[in-house]
C-alpha cells in the first residue's frame, strides 16, 4: 500500500505501423501476468508518433507503478524522446521501469546514487545506439531503393495499362454509343485511372 493505493503493474507495447506485428512483445508481458486491462498497444507510424495508448498510460499511471517494456526504443524514435519520456515516467511520474531485454534498466533495483548514475549511463547509451541503429536502416534503405532503380526495378503498384482495343472503344464512348460504366467494365480500369489514360492517349494521338 502507498498512500491508500495499491501499487499496479502496466505493460507498453509499440509497433511502428499496423503492419507489423506484435506479439513477441505480448509473449514477453504474458510471462509477466500482467493483466490484460493493463497492457497499453500503440500500433502508429513512427512519422507522427501520435500515441493514443501512450498518452492514456501516462494519465493512469500513478506514483510507485511499475511499466514493462521490451525495449528502450519503444518509449520514442530518437535520442532526445527516449531521454525525455523517461525523464518524465521516473521523475515527474514517479513510476518505475523495467527493460526486458535490458535488465540494467530497471529502476527498482540501485535507488542508490551510483545504482541511479549507472541507470541513466546505461539508458543514454542504449538510446543513442538505438537512434543510430535506426538512421542505419534509413541509410541502407535508400542506398537499396537507388541500387535497385538504377538496376531498373520500378517500386510502387504496376501500372494498369489499356486494353489493346482502348481506342475503339473510346472512339463508341466519344460518340456516346458507350457508357462509362460499361466503358470502365470493358477496359478494367477505375474511372481516374481511364482518365489518365485518355490523357495519354490523346496525347500520344496529337503527337503522331
Amino acid at each position: 500500500m502507498k498512500g491508500w493505493f495499491l501499487l499496479a503493474t502496466y505493460g507498453y507495447i509499440r509497433v511502428s505501423s499496423t503492419d507489423q506485428n506484435e506479439d513477441r512483445q505480448l509473449d514477453a508481458m504474458a510471462e509477466l501476468n500482467i493483466p490484460t486491462a493493463h497492457i497499453f498497444t500503440d500500433k502508429q507510424s513512427g512519422k507522427d508518433f501520435l500515441r493514443p495508448a501512450y498518452m492514456a498510460l501516462v494519465k493512469k499511471i500513478k506514483p510507485g507503478d511499475l511499466i514493462y517494456i521490451k525495449s528502450i526504443d519503444r518509449l520514442g524514435r530518437n535520442y532526445e524522446e527516449i531521454q525525455n519520456q523517461w525523464r518524465i515516467l521516473t521523475k515527474e511520474k514517479g513510476v518505475d521501469i523495467a527493460v526486458l531485454d535490458m535488465p540494467l534498466l530497471d529502476t527498482r533495483n540501485g535507488k542508490d546514487l551510483m545504482g541511479t548514475f549507472i541507470a541513466d549511463l546505461v539508458l543514454q547509451i542504449l538510446s543513442f545506439v538505438a537512434q543510430s541503429e535506426r538512421e542505419n536502416i534509413r541509410k541502407r534503405q535508400v542506398e537499396g531503393i537507388a541500387a535497385a532503380r538504377a538496376r531498373g526495378v520500378r517500386f510502387g503498384r504496376p501500372i494498369k495499362k489499356p486494353p489493346e482495343n482502348f481506342a475503339a472503344l473510346v472512339k463508341q464512348w466519344e460518340r456516346g454509343k458507350l457508357p462509362l460504366p460499361d466503358l470502365l467494365k470493358q477496359t478494367g480500369l477505375k474511372e481516374a485511372t481511364f482518365y489518365r489514360r485518355l490523357r495519354e492517349f490523346r496525347l500520344s494521338r496529337k503527337k503522331s
